[in-house]
């Protein structure tokens, strides 16, 4: 090669190097496979458990799907085939420079009475990897590189650049302060500058959010660009959704389609999920059920199997435009006061406050943090009062293990009969399952079945969807796809994700019912929905209420991508609101005006509306009063939306975009009255108007003066009319002179005199909350 010649000074022997075997370079280079002379590093098994290590919080941060494990899997067998078949057309290494330039390689070599199959970095201090060519190198002293300088080189900086994206992940992994994960990303950045491909993802997201990092588009597109020139799946997925949404470039749905058709071929869950959303709504692509039903059920599978017995972690939907309207009531999200009253009551010894925070701490959502430590000493706390819940749930802490609880069937299996005994459904689901699975217990299919059905017969989830497993897999009872269905579907009201997966599979083959992949697709993006990535949505809220509205934009744009209707509506309210500094003036509406109308197709009454007032009023389009009364129109007939009726009142009134007519304007006010009691006022005021106009509207159309001279007063009211009006006109003027003299006679009373008038309390209903 080229470098042999810089080499040729290195021909000395290593012995003066490796004067003891403690004195060696520890370096070993086991990860790399040297044929005919090319180095392949093997990352692809570092990278999977690096990728086991990074944390899951981040929608960037997903597991590696089924499909990619597989495709991985097959690629690594074509590679182990391709260098046989290289090992055997080309089976000599040649050695470069040292003792024995251009000789082959001898495997298995002996160094410091050790065999080595394989080149080796040990001997030397600057890690370069090398190797014999004769059996005994202390015997004969032959010996050359098996990279190149510049290769070599390149592989030490590669490593390096691996140890500083460890340090970063293990910081960004261990530690919850802000702090600390701001100096994690420090490490990230410089292993990402160091071209580390893992490191360059994590920034590269962390820039486009505003994670931990200055949000910067500009500087997030470049990394994504330079991933995408590699091959990273997640960089695809990334610059289609630039191109998709038009964020730092010009937006095109045809170059966002082939980056993520690109990175769902990379097995990437969320490309996955995107093509699933975009063939099931038609957007840039025909609507296609059944492409749509691939993607989504892929991504179902992977959802599923990471799915526990406590049903994952819990999906907060917060909808920005009720958030402000009724803060914290529409989140569902509790105070931080009302948590500190019940650890308060849980500490006085409230078993049900002591279940209650258990619960929130098992699961998390609601504003509380998943945190198994807490939720187990307040079961414990309950458990020990005697309380059944806390014995169940206890018992599935046991059963499934974690870092806290160890895992253990016999103490699982304790807690389960405690809980059964006294009639828990959730300890007689327990003891079902373990008897299912011989979980401490030995396999007993018609036990179980029993348990499963006693805690279905009152309600609980989980027995009714083990009791439908049991059934569709012919478990202990004779197959019955009708009976399964039936329990799925009651686990499905209660919204267990896995029973929305079954009846997902159900109708996309058919068993037991008519297959519809309409019905499929719609159960398998629900499960999809549920995936880790929804943590986003919770990500992206609290960025909105800590004012960081760009990055929340951004968020929700890419959830909305994905097909989440309540991030296509908050992202169109950002939007609409014009909070969002990130997007241009002139772009705002009408980019509001497309989330809206994806959010309206997936049923949203509100977005409907805004359809209709976006084409009323001329935001981000022309203003066309025909096609708002369409949108009106639907949120009224399909939703029955009181302002969508109000809305058709009012056109109905002005005759605007259809004919004018105040009888059908009366009955869509009517309608709207009835559909909804916050709807009476404005309805009334608007009939009064409608009443006045009509009034006018028929004095207008006959002849006052006709009217009169027709009306004869005499034969209407007596000969002596004039006479009734003076006396009625005179009694009125007398009430009045009374009541005004008896004013001036009233005498006011000293300041000092007057009687103290307690004040009265407002109404329950207005008065502050204890």
């Amino acid at each position: 090669t080229s470098l042999l010649d810089e080499e040729g000074n290195q021909d000395e022997s290593l012995e003066s190097k490796t004067l003891s075997a403690e004195d060696q370079v520890k370096d070993h280079s086991t990860g790399t496979r040297v044929v005919a002379g090319q180095i392949f590093l093997e990352s692809g098994k570092s990278d999977s458990q690096s990728e086991d290590e990074e944390n899951f919080h981040s929608q960037e941060e997903e597991k590696e799907n089924s499909l990619e494990e597989l495709s991985s899997l097959e690629m690594s067998n074509l590679l182990n085939k391709d260098l046989e078949e290289a090992e055997i057309q080309s089976p000599v290494l040649t050695a470069i420079g040292g003792t024995a330039d251009g000789e082959p390689c001898h495997f298995p070599f002996l160094f410091m009475e050790k065999e080595y199959a394989e080149c080796t970095a040990d001997g030397r201090e600057d890690g370069r990897l090398w190797c014999a060519t004769t059996y005994d190198y202390k015997k004969d002293q032959k010996w050359g590189f098996c990279e190149t300088e510049e290769q070599s080189n390149k592989r030490r900086q590669m490593q390096e650049a691996e140890d500083v994206y460890q340090t970063g992940m293990k910081i960004l992994n261990e530690s919850s302060k802000k702090a600390q994960k701001k100096e994690a990303y420090q490490y990230l950045l410089k292993a990402a500058d160091m071209n580390h491909t893992k490191a360059m993802e994590k920034v590269s997201y962390a820039l486009l959010f505003g994670d931990y990092l200055k949000q910067n588009i500009q500087s997030s597109k470049e990394l994504f660009e330079k991933l995408t020139e590699e091959g990273s799946p997640k960089g695809q997925v990334a610059l289609g959704f630039l191109y998709a949404s038009g964020l730092g470039v010009n937006s095109s749905q045809a170059k966002a389609l082939v980056y993520y058709t690109f990175g769902a071929l990379g097995g990437n869950l969320i490309a996955h999920m995107i093509l699933g959303y975009r063939y099931w709504a038609g957007i840039g692509v025909l609507q296609n059920c059944e492409s749509a039903l691939t993607h989504y059920r892929l991504v179902a599978n992977h959802v599923a199997s990471d799915i526990s017995l406590t049903g994952g972690t819990v999906v907060q939907r917060i909808r920005l435009a009720d958030e402000v309207e009724n803060p914290g009531m529409a989140s569902g999200m509790l105070e931080e006061d009302l948590i500190q009253y019940y650890q308060f009551l849980a500490e006085k010894g409230d078993v049900q406050a002591q279940v209650g925070l258990g619960q929130l701490h098992l699961h998390g959502g609601r504003g509380v943090e998943q945190n198994h430590q807490r939720a187990f000493e307040y079961f414990n706390q309950a458990a020990n009062a005697g309380n059944s819940h806390a014995m169940a749930f206890l018992g599935k802490m046991y059963s499934e293990g974690s870092d806290v609880v160890p895992q253990s069937n016999e103490t699982a299996l304790q807690y389960f009969k405690k809980a059964a005994d006294m009639g828990n459904p959730v300890g007689q689901s327990g003891l079902g399952m373990a008897y299912l699975y011989g979980k401490g217990v030995p396999v007993n299919y018609e036990l179980a079945l029993k348990y499963f059905q006693k805690a279905a017969e009152q309600g609980w989830v989980d027995g009714q969807l083990q009791l439908g497993s049991m059934y569709y897999n012919g478990i202990g009872v004779k197959r019955d796809y009708k009976q399964a269905l039936k329990y799925f579907n009651l686990a499905s009201q209660g919204g267990h994700i896995l029973a929305f997966y079954n009846l997902a599979q159900m109708h996309a083959t058919g068993t037991g019912v008519m297959r519809s992949c309409h019905t499929a697709v719609e159960l398998f993006k629900n499960v999809c929905e549920r995936g880790r990535w929804s943590e986003r949505l919770m990500t992206a809220y609290n960025s909105y209420k800590d004012g960081d509205s760009n990055s929340a934009v951004v968020q929700y744009l890419l959830l909305a991508e994905q097909g989440y209707e309540v991030a296509q509506s908050n992202a169109a309210f950002i939007l609409d609101q014009k909070e969002a500094s990130i997007v241009g003036e002139n772009e705002t509406y009408p980019r509001a005006l497309l989330q809206w109308n994806r959010a309206a197709a997936q049923g949203y009454t509100v977005a409907r509306i805004k359809l209709g007032d976006y084409h009323f009023y001329g935001f981000g389009t022309d203003i066309d009063y025909e096609t708002a009364f369409i949108h009106y129109r639907l949120a009224s007939e399909q939703q029955h939306s009181a302002q969508a009726m109000f809305n058709l009142g009012y056109m109905h009134e002005k005759g605007l975009g259809i004919k004018q007519d105040i009888h059908l304007a009366k009955r869509f006010y009517d309608m709207a009255a009835e559909a909804s009691p916050d709807a009476q006022v404005p309805v009334f005021l608007a009939l009064c108007k409608l009443g006045v106009i009509y009034s006018l509207q028929y004095v207008r159309e006959i002849n006052i003066r006709e009217v009169f001279s027709h009306i004869d007063m005499d034969q209407l009211l007596g000969p002596e009319w004039d006479l009734y009006l003076m006396t009625i006109i005179a009694l009125l003027l007398g009430t009045i002179i009374a009541y005004r003299q008896r004013q001036h006679q009233a005498i006011p009373r000293p300041a000092g005199l007057r009687p103290a008038v307690p004040q009265q309390e407002p109404p329950p209903e207005h008065q502050p909350p204890q």
